[in-house]
């Protein structure tokens, strides 16, 4: 019965999610685990418990991870799923951390104790998204990135907030089934204060919408030239996919953009080592006088070893290099392989993949008199690196992408929600350019202003605002994790000192 449930959690949690979930799954989804956890389970018992939930979660939620290294990565079907389900498994060892302690308080402190798993939830998700590099791919917060009311949150307290405010919800909800009496119905009125207030502040908040009529408008154009993973890099494709980019720019252009972005990787060259490829871009801008962001590999000969970047060029309109900002945040497996050495069953993998090297530090870029910033594909995914952009003056968020790799999967949907988390926190618009979707704008309260459709060609002209108006999250980051931190800590040193003195009370 116990891992029946464990399971109910672990489908409800995949279920939270794009594309085929729904927000209102994840209000939900931990309550069945943590009923379990009040049966005083053995802290080996809760611990499997927690991986069975995180494991079902993720391979619910990062599935198409198989697909992609099966098609581009040469790697066999039984292989490529094998690889997922390891992903999977590594990423399931943080829900069943946060089981374990959960389990331990209540063991220690009663069923009580279940409104402390909110703590530890956050204290693990957290952990998930720095150690061996981080992959905070669909934390529990996210998950309410459309349910503007309560996603406003985040302005305060960052996407770990929301996933606090969740965690509680569910931690609240078992306490309802499995108190009775008073505590029953302290625990659900303390829900329902909680979730008014959160939700009608965001009510209002959104509602107001200050931050749409603030600052200096801008037209941005977004290039979605929507080429094939196939194509990109075939010669014989070079010239049409360049034109086609050459195209879109002038019609966006005549439509009124003052400001393109291409996507991730969008020159079918590198830029600085073809020069005719390099020089034709540079006349592009000086015809339309616009600045160009512009995603393309970068070598860099300067060191003692040639090293190899994911960078993003920002041309003006004389044609000049304004900057470079080169992506700090690789993927795992698609840009470099992490114990590659010991990794010999994935040697297909290996061998066909070049492997980048991460760049050093934020780049917020010039456009005319507004700075702005830029995170490259799957970086836009920590908070941190967009928080440090805003620290650094970043007025407007871009983020430029390549999502072919993903297909027709849930992906691309799950990564425009997370990237759509990051304008809520900072409070400022974000322009993204995809190469087959989805790109658009999300202003600063986290409704999409327009976007595309994954797999179609679309040039996007919208209006953003650029913003000045500092967040709290931007200024506090992500204090609502180690606050988590510190609270588990302290929860499970006094719950151990007080079950300690329990046999000296008893003589």
């Amino acid at each position: 019965m116990d891992f029946a449930l464990a399971i109910l959690s672990g489908v409800l949690l995949a279920l939270s999610f794009p594309r085929f979930g729904h927000p209102a799954f994840a209000w939900i989804a931990l309550v069945p685990l943590l009923i379990t956890l009040s049966r005083r389970q053995p802290p080996l018992r809760a611990f499997y418990l927690g991986l069975t939930s995180g494991l079902l979660g993720f391979i619910g939620t990062i599935y198409w991870t198989g697909t992609v290294v099966r098609q581009f990565g040469g790697l066999a079907m039984p292989v490529a799923l094998l690889a997922m389900l390891l992903l999977s498994a590594y990423l399931a060892l943080f829900p069943a951390l946060t089981a374990l302690i959960t389990a331990r308080l209540v063991n220690r402190a009663g069923t009580g104790a279940l409104l402390l798993m909110p703590a530890a939830w956050v204290t693990t998700e957290f952990a998930r998204g720095y150690l061996f590099g981080g992959f905070p791919w669909v934390p529990l917060g996210n998950s309410q990135v459309t349910v503007l009311p309560v996603a406003q949150l985040a302005s305060m307290f960052g996407v770990y907030g929301l996933s606090a405010l969740v965690a509680f919800v569910n931690a609240a909800l078992a306490c309802a089934v499995l108190f009775r009496g008073r505590q029953r119905i302290a625990v659900v009125a303390a829900t329902v204060v909680v979730l008014a207030g959160v939700g009608g502040w965001g009510a209002w908040r959104v509602g107001n919408g200050t931050l749409t009529r603030e600052g200096t408008p801008l037209r941005v154009g977004l290039i979605q030239g929507n080429i094939a993973q196939e194509d990109k890099w075939n010669p014989r494709e070079a010239r049409r996919i360049f034109t086609t980019y050459i195209a879109m720019t002038r019609d966006a252009v005549k439509r009124g953009a003052e400001f393109v972005i291409w996507p991730e990787s969008s020159t079918p060259f590198m830029f600085e080592e073809d020069d005719i490829g390099e020089e034709s871009l540079r006349a592009l801008a000086r015809e339309v006088q616009v600045p160009i962001l512009f995603g393309s590999d970068q070598v860099d000969r300067s060191g003692a070893t040639l090293r190899l970047y994911n960078a993003a060029f920002l041309v003006t309109p004389t044609g000049e290099t304004a900057a470079v900002y080169r992506k700090m945040h690789l993927v795992p497996f698609g840009e470099y392989i992490p114990g590659k050495r010991l990794l010999y069953f994935v040697s297909p993998l290996v061998e066909r993949m070049a492997e980048f090297a991460p760049g050093a530090s934020m780049v917020v870029l010039p456009v005319g008199e507004h700075r702005i910033n830029t995170a490259i594909c799957y970086e836009v995914v920590y908070p941190s690196l967009i928080r440090e952009a805003v620290v650094d003056g970043s007025q407007l968020l871009t983020t430029i992408t390549n999502d072919a790799w993903y297909g027709q999967s849930s992906a691309p949907y799950q990564h425009f929600a997370l990237a759509s988390m990051r304008a809520i926190e900072e409070g400022r618009y974000l322009a993204r350019a995809a190469n087959t979707g989805i790109s658009g704008v999300v202003d600063p309260y986290g409704r999409v202003v327009r976007q595309s459709a994954i797999f179609e060609q679309a040039g996007i002209v919208e209006t953003v605002r650029i913003l000045t108006t500092r967040t709290i999250y931007s200024r506090i980051g992500d204090a609502i994790a180690y606050l988590s931190m510190v609270m588990t800590v302290l929860a499970l040193v006094f719950t151990r000192r007080v079950r300690s003195a329990e046999p000296a009370l008893r003589k």
